[in-house]
């Protein structure tokens, strides 16, 4: 078997990973690699496991089968809390924000949540100080640095979803881990997020599920395609939109894109 660490620039791998619910594989034998730098983007119909492999690798779901390394070491089946203080932070389908708090403190309570003491609050101020720098940094680099003091469900639905890119930033994250996070979003506000995205990949492995076949072939620097839980093609993005196979199983509908 290939050692862990000789894909150089490998942060996140899966080696034959599957979930099952009874007699369903909602993912059946995915193997695929995440680099830092780079955006790996998983595509396919609805139900084809794409939120499922996601809840598999942040913790929130246990693996019924195969193995998952963070930095070449195995992590399989480790709770979503400590996968994110590894390093791997997450976005939702739903967008996932207090929507009666300020952008601001959204992120805060984000970065508080990687301090070992989280729940002591009679810490030293300059916890309190790293904790409202690292929120106001998240802050910036999404573009939201005017809009901090703000409360959440003043923001539009693009902003919302920026908010919470910034709430994962908060934590420090080196994997990114983002479901579907231009859905419901119009063509300015798109462009916006895929822009945001694109700057992010230089300093993180993100991992893509995404709808969106132009922002996909877009950002996308590996492309996989699940169908039915399971792997049908994987490669660069131009080998993949070639595939006669991936055309008839799902990019046919989409043959726009």
């Amino acid at each position: 078997m290939r050692d862990d660490k000789s894909d150089s620039g490998t942060i996140l791998e899966t080696r034959s990973l599957s979930r099952h619910f009874g007699g369903l594989s909602a993912v059946d034998g995915v193997s695929l690699i995440c680099r830092m730098g780079e955006v790996h983007a998983v595509i396919g119909p609805n139900g084809a496991g794409k939120s499922t492999l996601i809840n598999l690798l942040s913790g929130d779901l246990t693996p019924s089968a195969g193995q998952v390394f963070l930095h070449g070491n195995e992590v399989t089946g480790l709770s979503s809390p400590r996968i994110s203080l590894l390093g791997v932070g997450r976005s939702y389908q739903k967008t996932n924000v207090f929507l009666s708090f300020s952008v601001f403190e959204n992120c805060r309570l984000a970065a508080q949540s990687r301090l070992a003491t989280s729940m002591r609050f009679f810490r030293a101020a300059r916890s309190y100080r790293a904790v409202s720098d690292t929120a106001m940094q998240a802050i910036e680099q999404v573009g939201l640095a005017g809009r901090a003091d703000e409360r959440v469900d003043t923001l539009s639905h693009g902003e919302q979803r920026q908010v919470e890119i910034a709430m994962t930033l908060a934590t420090n994250p080196r994997v990114l881990l983002l479901d579907e996070p231009l859905a419901g979003m119009g063509a300015e506000e798109s462009s916006q997020i895929i822009e945001l995205l694109r700057t992010l990949s230089g300093g993180h492995a993100i991992l893509l599920v995404e709808h969106d076949m132009d922002a996909v072939f877009s950002l996308a620097n590996t492309l996989t395609v699940m169908v039915n839980g399971a792997v049908l093609e994987s490669g660069l993005p131009e080998t993949v939109r070639a595939s006669r196979a991936v055309q008839v199983a799902y990019l046919g509908e989409h043959s726009h894109a």
